[in-house]
Parts: structure tokens; C-alpha cells; sequence
């Protein structure tokens, strides 16, 4: 008899970061080992990955840390159990065409994004360490909406915060020459994990063998998709078939490397955990930076990628 589990994925549709469990899947792993899964997206109008987790819609999700950690403020009994990325996503894109050289020069311009407080304290830390008066940029809310380079050149906005490097900001017509991408973690952000895996409490608590049997499996399918690309290539065909081939194939190139910190894959680091915890709280998204340590657990996660 199979474990029907669901798990939420992290962004509005499947995208590379995913790659692990569509290879996994692809290849008929989870069935041989008993496991009935289901891959899927949240609907925005009811709510993030985390949302359905909580909500015991999700048996496990896929979302950001710093979601995790105010959800955790809340005392919601939800815990990551793997790292999917080392490192943080997210870009302030701009073109040529703008002038803009660097995050100091947003002043007096217009930048697009979804205000959310996280999203703001980024843009004004990136700003105001490269020496720029945060309250001198025009903000455009974009919502949920991530503009593209196509976006930018057309007027809509002078840059745009929020685009992955690995993802969005390959996306559109405009020639690569003539995009200027900032990954945040190369101009001043914390460092953080971009997105983890979790579950809830109970389920750690109730049945940790099916939680070890699926991290087992799902790294599996992330060093898989390092090792054979051409795997997790075929599994696009099956989730992702609406994108180009070539996109898919540069942004697994690029994404690739974010899975692993010195060959492991999983492992939640404290040193990206903390002194992000600590920059949330410090500009006003958490009530304070206690409790990280108890935002995840690595115990669960297959012999060698345990190391704390």
C-alpha cells in the first residue's frame, strides 16, 4: 500500500529549482519506494506553500526562509528538515538602456517590486549600502507580477527587484548583453538560504521514517539532475514543456550549483540562518531573532548531509 503525500512547490508554476523532485518523480523513485506523490503549486488566493502546510492541505512544502521564520514567530509548528538553496535568488534588474550602474543610482528613479516588508527592507539594505538614499526611489508596486527585462525596456519601470537570476532574469527578448543582473548576495545582502523543505511538527513527530524515506529520495533526484542534466531536461518535457529548451537548459546550469554546500545537499547551515533570523528582526519583519534555532532540523536528513 502507498503513502499518498502532496507536496507544494515553492512558486506560482514549476520551475528548475524543482528539478530534484521532478527527476525523482520522472523516474518512478518515490513509487518503488512505496510513496504515492503528488507535485504541486499553491493558488495564490489561498495562500503560499507554507500556507497549505499549515493548514494540513501540504504534507510538505517547498518556501522561503524567511516565511518559515515568521510563520515560526507565530508559534506555528512547522519545520524545515532540507536546504534546497545556499544561496539567495533574488536580483535588482535594470538595463543599459536606463543608465543605471549601480544600486545608488535608483535614486530619484523607479523601482518595481511586491512591497511586501521583507521586500522593502531588502531594497532600502542594498541602497543604503551602496551609499543611496532609500527614500528617494519611486517604488511601483508590480504585485505578484515579476517584470521582465522586455518590461524594463519598455519604460514600464527603471529596474526591478525580485527577479531570480537563475529564472526570471533569462527570461524575455531583450538580449543578454544588454541586461544588467545584481544577484543581492553580490551587492550587500545577508546570506540566507532561498528556499528549504519542510513539514509539519506532528508529521516528524508521527511517522520520521516516511519524512527520511522522501529526503532520501528527493536528494537522490537533486544529485541526479547535477550529475545526468539530460534527466532532469527530460522531466521538463513532462512538468515545464511551455518553456524554451535553451532557457530551461541556462537556468539549470545556473540554479545547479545552489543546491549543494561542499558536495552535501540538505543540510540547514546556522551560519545562513542567524544572521538572517538577526536581519529580520532588525529591520522590524520579525519581533526578534529568537528561536532560529528551532526553525529546523537536520536530523532527518540521509548519512552525511547531517553535519551541522
Amino acid at each position: 500500500m502507498s503513502s499518498r503525500l502532496r507536496v507544494v512547490l515553492e512558486y506560482l508554476h514549476p520551475w528548475t529549482n524543482s528539478a530534484g523532485f521532478f527527476v525523482a518523480s520522472h523516474q518512478g523513485w518515490f513509487g518503488r519506494q512505496g510513496l504515492d506523490v503528488e507535485l504541486t503549486v499553491a493558488d495564490p488566493s489561498r495562500g503560499d506553500s507554507l500556507a497549505y502546510l499549515s493548514r494540513f492541505e501540504a504534507d510538505f512544502a517547498v518556501f522561503p526562509s524567511n516565511r518559515l521564520l515568521v510563520r515560526r514567530a507565530r508559534h506555528e509548528p512547522l519545520k524545515a528538515v532540507a536546504a534546497i538553496n545556499h544561496r539567495g535568488m533574488e536580483t535588482i534588474l535594470t538595463t543599459r538602456r536606463t543608465g543605471i550602474t549601480r544600486p545608488r543610482d535608483l535614486e530619484g528613479r523607479r523601482l518595481a517590486l511586491n512591497p511586501t516588508p521583507r521586500g522593502l527592507a531588502m531594497v532600502q539594505h542594498l541602497i543604503e549600502a551602496d551609499g543611496g538614499d532609500f527614500a528617494k526611489v519611486v517604488l511601483v508596486n508590480s504585485g505578484l507580477r515579476e517584470l521582465l527585462a522586455d518590461d524594463v525596456e519598455a519604460g514600464e519601470a527603471d529596474a526591478t527587484f525580485g527577479n531570480y537570476w537563475a529564472w526570471d532574469a533569462l527570461l524575455g527578448r531583450l538580449p543578454l548583453e544588454e541586461r544588467v543582473v545584481w544577484p543581492v548576495d553580490t551587492i550587500g545582502a545577508p546570506p540566507y538560504h532561498s528556499y528549504l523543505l519542510g513539514t509539519q511538527e506532528s508529521t516528524l513527530q508521527r511517522n520520521p521514517v516516511l519524512v527520511r524515506a522522501l529526503l532520501e529520495i528527493v536528494e537522490r533526484g537533486y544529485r541526479a539532475a547535477r550529475d545526468e542534466p539530460q534527466l532532469a531536461l527530460a522531466a521538463f518535457e513532462r512538468y515545464v514543456p511551455y518553456f524554451p529548451r535553451e532557457t530551461l537548459r541556462s537556468s539549470l546550469e545556473l540554479i545547479t550549483p545552489s543546491w549543494f554546500h561542499e558536495g552535501e545537499w540538505g543540510q540547514v547551515r546556522a551560519e545562513l540562518v542567524q544572521p538572517y533570523a538577526q536581519w529580520l528582526a532588525d529591520y522590524g519583519v520579525l519581533p526578534s531573532a529568537d528561536g532560529w534555532k528551532d526553525s529546523y532540523d537536520n536530523d532527518f536528513l540521509p548519512v552525511g548531509a547531517k553535519a551541522a
